[in-house]
């Protein structure tokens, strides 16, 4: 068992979000998105199942071109997908991918 305090956790820029990888295993992988304002996610094609939960903010997540707005305290799961987010005040968000 391993315990993160997901509100402590150092953040890097999406460039080097390699480094905002807090756990891997050969099906699972979480992470820790941050965007500054106006900030994006560029689109990629996942083809993992993922579950984004908000720790703080608001972004427009896009998911095979449908649009929604999550905030904090709010949980989205998808299916593989096209994904894409963008913010326009900053968000800071636990990404989870699950191997399908």
């Amino acid at each position: 068992m391993q315990i993160f305090d997901l509100k402590a956790l150092d953040t890097y820029p999406y460039e080097e979000r390699g480094k905002n990888v807090f756990f891997k295993s050969e099906q699972f992988k979480a992470r820790i998105i941050k965007l500054k304002a106006g900030g994006k996610m560029p689109t990629c094609q996942m083809e993992s199942y993922v579950v984004f939960y908000v720790l703080d903010g608001t972004a427009e997540v896009s998911v095979n071109n449908e649009k929604n707005i999550i905030k904090e305290g709010q949980c989205m799961v998808t299916e593989p997908a096209t994904l894409s987010l963008k913010t326009e005040d900053g968000v800071k968000i636990v990404g989870f991918q699950i191997k399908k």
